[in-house]
C-alpha cells in the first residue's frame, strides 16, 4: 500500500535497513502483531501437519515472517518503482497491520498512480509463483515444502488482496487512477475509489460474520478474527483516503483570492486619512505600508485605525497604526494550490500575516488563520 501524503516527521520505530534512500522502519506494533499472528496462524498450520507437536508455533512464527517479508518486498516494489518515474519515497513502514510507503509529493499523473500501485502486488504474485514452483518440487510433505508453501500462500494472498478495488488497497488505486484518466479530476477518483472500499470493507464483514449464518453455522474464531481487523482496516483507510481527497481539493483550490483579502499599498510617510481613501479607491480590506525602498514593511492594524478620530486621520501617521512584518514575509501572489500552501507556510515561520506580491505590485494580505479555516472547511 502507498500513501502519498509526506510525513510530518519519521515514523517511531527501529531503522532495519535503507532502500532507494529511504529508511526502512519496523514499527512496534509488530512484535505485537508477529505474536498475536503466530497464536492466530498455529491451528492452521497444526491441521496442515499434525505431526509437528511443539514445533507448530515455530512454524507458524516462520509463516508470520514470511507474511511480513512479503509485505516488505510489496512496499519496496512501490518505492523502486515510484522513484524510476520521478517520485522519491520516504520512508518504508512495517506496522501492526501490514505496512505504508510515504512519499514527498503526489504522483503527478494518473499513469503514474497506477504503475506505482500495481507494482506491489505484481512483485507479491511473481515471488509467490517461485515459492510455488519450489514447493511442488520439493513436496509438502517435509517441513521445508511446508515452509516454502507458506511462502507461495503469504506472498499470494498479499498481492490478490491488494488488488481488491477499493482505497487504501493498491486495486484501489489502480481504479482511482482510471476514473482520475477518464475524467481529468483526482479528486473524482479518489472518491469513487474510497467509496468502492467501503464496499469491500462491508463484503469482508459480511464474508467473515453473515455468509456462516446463512449456511447454518457459527462463525470461526480465526475467521472473525480476521474478518473484523481486515474489514476495521479497510473502512479506516477508506475513510481517511475520502478525508485526505477533500483536505486535497481543498488545498488544490487555494488562490490568494480565496483565502487572502485584497490590499492596496501606501508609503510610510503617508497619514491613515490618505490609507483609508487609497484603500476605498481600490476595494480593497487591508493596507499594507511600504519602506523606502518599496518593500512590505508593515500593514494597517484595522482596529488601530478605526479608533482614529476623524479630525486626527489626516495628521496621524499610517505607521502609528501598523504592524511591523519580519523580512520574508512575503509570497507570490500568483501562485496556487500546494505551491501557495507551501509558501504560506514557509513565510509564516517569520510572522502570522504575510504579503502577497504580484509583479512588485502588493495584491493582498493572507492570515495563516485564514488559510487553516479554509483547509478545515
Amino acid at each position: 500500500m502507498s500513501d502519498t501524503r509526506p510525513p510530518r516527521r519519521r515514523s517511531s520505530g527501529w531503522v532495519i535497513g535503507r532502500v532507494a534512500g529511504a529508511p526502512i522502519i519496523l514499527a512496534p506494533s509488530w512484535l505485537l502483531a508477529a505474536v498475536v499472528l503466530t497464536l492466530l496462524f498455529a491451528p492452521t498450520v497444526r491441521s496442515w501437519s499434525p505431526g509437528l507437536g511443539g514445533r507448530v508455533y515455530a512454524v507458524a512464527l516462520v509463516f508470520v515472517v514470511l507474511l511480513f517479508a512479503s509485505v516488505l518486498v510489496h512496499e519496496l516494489a512501490h518505492g523502486l518503482v515510484a522513484r524510476a518515474r520521478g517520485q522519491q519515497p520516504q520512508e518504508f513502514v512495517l506496522t501492526l497491520l501490514g505496512g505504508h510507503t510515504s512519499f514527498g509529493v503526489a504522483a503527478p499523473t494518473a499513469g503514474t498512480n497506477a504503475l506505482v500501485a500495481v507494482a506491489g502486488p505484481v512483485a507479491n504474485l511473481v515471488l509467490g509463483g517461485a515459492f510455488l514452483a519450489a514447493a511442488n518440487a520439493v513436496g509438502t510433505g517435509s517441513l521445508l515444502g511446508l515452509m516454502l508453501f507458506a511462502g507461495a500462500f503469504s506472498n499470494g494472498f498479499v498481492g490478490v488482496f491488494n488488488l481488491l478495488p477499493g482505497l487504501p488497497l493498491d486495486g484501489g488505486a489502480v481504479l482511482q487512477s482510471a476514473v482520475w484518466a477518464a475524467t481529468g479530476n483526482r479528486h473524482t477518483g479518489t472518491v469513487v475509489a474510497a467509496w468502492c472500499g467501503r464496499v469491500v470493507a462491508v463484503g469482508v464483514f459480511a464474508w467473515a460474520f453473515v455468509l456462516p449464518f446463512a449456511q447454518g453455522r457459527q462463525p470461526q474464531l480465526t475467521d472473525a478474527v480476521w474478518g473484523a481487523l481486515i474489514g476495521a482496516f479497510l473502512w479506516t483507510g477508506a475513510s481517511g483516503a475520502m478525508r485526505g481527497a477533500r483536505t486535497q481539493d481543498a488545498v488544490d483550490r487555494l488562490t490568494v483570492e480565496t483565502v487572502g483579502h485584497r490590499a492596496a499599498a501606501v508609503g510610510h510617510t503617508d497619514s491613515v486619512a490618505h490609507a483609508s481613501s487609497v484603500a476605498a479607491a481600490a476595494g480593497a480590506d487591508d493596507v499594507v505600508v511600504l519602506a523606502p525602498d518599496g518593500r512590505p514593511a508593515a500593514y494597517v492594524d484595522r482596529a488601530a485605525a478605526a479608533g482614529v478620530p476623524a479630525h486626527a486621520a489626516g495628521t496621524t501617521p499610517v505607521t502609528s497604526v501598523a504592524v511591523t512584518l519580519p523580512v520574508g514575509s512575503v509570497v507570490d501572489g500568483a501562485l496556487t494550490g500546494r505551491d501557495l500552501l507551501d509558501a504560506v507556510g514557509r513565510a509564516a515561520q517569520h510572522s502570522p500575516v504575510v504579503v502577497a506580491v504580484t509583479d512588485g505590485r502588493v495584491v493582498g494580505l493572507v492570515r495563516v488563520a485564514d488559510v487553516v479555516a479554509a483547509l478545515r472547511t
